[in-house]
């Protein structure tokens, strides 16, 4: 036992997830005779590469984990490891390292990675108690039981053949198994995929949507300001208007006085100084219009930039709006691509719970080895194996489940019900008939304030 000083390598896999029929043991007694050696016999199968870390353990009958073996051997390595042939091998174990009790134990190969790929039926470590008996027997009884022992070595051999054609039925229909399992597995991350891409569209949407809700209050902030410079270009053009008339009537006035002038000119010194004092007049009122008029100027030209600030932010608001609109097409059709994913994963559930080789794998797991019927009595200590079929069918999972609140209803449900229940889940817009999830409220309420500002 020097190559038992390592630790064999094992998993903490449950017992559902092994393959048995990769190694299979041949001559397992039914018991061994406690304080002697014992050697195991085993085939490997074409399906199994042998490598240097595989070993041969004795477990107790009820074992879930490769940890729980009792002993173990180094499985050796074959001659010829290039041949696809069928491979004989046997292993000695010694009667120190063996079980003491009269509990039931089984051989079980296991890989370096701690997988099990072969279990053998099984056995005993207790003492023969039958006592020895003289038979005496006739040469026609002996012939009878020579004919006997014919006829159950040739149907022996025919079990056995029957057994290597399920075995290899029953590696086919892992096989298949196993291509359906990636099958889903490839649409299971397709779906993972879409659905990822859709929360970021509704990312950013939601984002889209806040732009624009900015933008619409800038743009009627600018719309406030716009009014009120508009009212005070109204009372500074009556104001202007009012300078203008007063202007006129200073020109009258002017004029007036000019024509005065000519006629005081002829006046007394007095009269000239009342003069002056009028033209002083008049250049006071010129420079106050020409202030008038260069304030006018400068409203005039802040009008011209608040309008086209205003044209730019109208044309931003409407390049926003046509991204919007394109967003909002582009979510339509992921929505439309994801519902119909979604239909089909329900259309490959459901074939796939019709298929037989979906009822095959749930009636019978890959890790059991077939059972006979209750019936049968060829196993002297039973069959540990069997498995009834209502605990089978009991493992059937439902087909139907919802997509939105993962609630699974039972098979004999209707469709309008299910349908019902899905649209319950629903928001409907009133103006565009556009349907929203209810975890996506915020988005149907941007939604619905986008039409109340049309």
């Amino acid at each position: 036992m020097d190559e038992t000083l390592d630790e064999p390598p094992t998993s903490a896999v449950f017992l559902d997830s092994y393959h048995f029929s990769q190694v299979i043991f041949n001559n397992v007694e039914k018991f061994y005779v406690p304080g002697g050696d014992i050697t195991c016999c085993y085939t490997l199968t074409q399906n199994i590469t042998p490598r240097r870390k595989d070993w041969v353990g004795i477990f107790r009958v009820g074992w879930k984990t490769t940890r729980e073996y009792y002993t173990f051997m180094w499985a050796p390595l074959p001659s010829d490891l290039s041949s696809d042939s069928v491979v004989n091998q046997q292993i000695n174990f010694r009667a120190y390292y063996l079980p003491k009790d009269d509990e039931y134990y089984q051989f079980c190969y296991v890989d370096q990675e701690g997988m099990v790929r072969g279990a053998s039926v099984p056995f005993q470590f207790r003492a023969e108690t039958e006592d020895d008996i003289l038979v005496v027997t006739t040469q026609g009884e002996v012939e009878e039981i020579e004919q006997q022992n014919k006829d159950l070595l040739k149907e022996n051999k025919e079990l056995k053949e029957n057994c290597l054609c399920l075995q290899k039925q029953n590696l086919g229909l892992q096989e298949q198994l196993q291509l359906a399992q990636e099958k889903m597995k490839e649409l299971e991350g397709e779906v993972c995929f879409l659905q990822t891409g859709n929360l970021e569209l509704r990312r950013a949407q939601e984002l889209q949507a806040g732009e624009m809700s900015s933008a619409q209050m800038n743009l009627a902030a600018v719309r406030e300001e716009n009014e009120k410079l508009g009212k005070e270009n109204q009372e500074l053009q009556k104001g202007l208007e009012s300078l203008r008339s007063s202007c006129e009537k200073l020109e009258l006035e002017a004029n007036f006085l000019k024509e005065g002038n000519k006629q005081l000119m002829e006046q007394d010194g007095c009269r000239e100084r009342e003069l002056q004092q009028l033209k002083e007049r008049n250049q006071e009122v010129s420079s106050e219009k020409e202030q008038l008029e260069s304030r006018l100027k400068t409203t005039l030209d802040h009008m011209d930039l608040l309008q086209h600030q205003t044209q730019d932010l109208t044309k931003e608001l409407e390049e926003k709006n046509h991204l919007f609109q394109i967003l909002q097409w582009k979510k339509d059709e992921t929505d439309e691509e994801n519902l119909r994913l979604r239909q089909k994963n329900n259309e490959l559930l459901m074939s796939l719970a019709e298929s037989p080789d979906y009822s095959a794998r749930v009636a019978v797991p890959p890790a059991r080895v077939p059972a006979q019927a209750p019936g049968s009595a060829t196993l002297v200590f039973g069959n540990p194996y069997f498995e009834s079929p209502e605990t089978s069918a009991e493992n059937m999972p439902s087909v139907k489940k919802c997509h939105l609140c993962g609630e699974v209803f039972p098979d004999d449900m209707g469709p309008h019900q299910y349908e019902d229940h899905l649209r319950s889940h629903l928001l409907n817009c009133p103006y565009c008939d556009e349907t929203f999830e209810e975890s996506n409220r915020q988005v149907y309420n941007d939604h619905m304030y986008c039409h109340s500002l049309e």
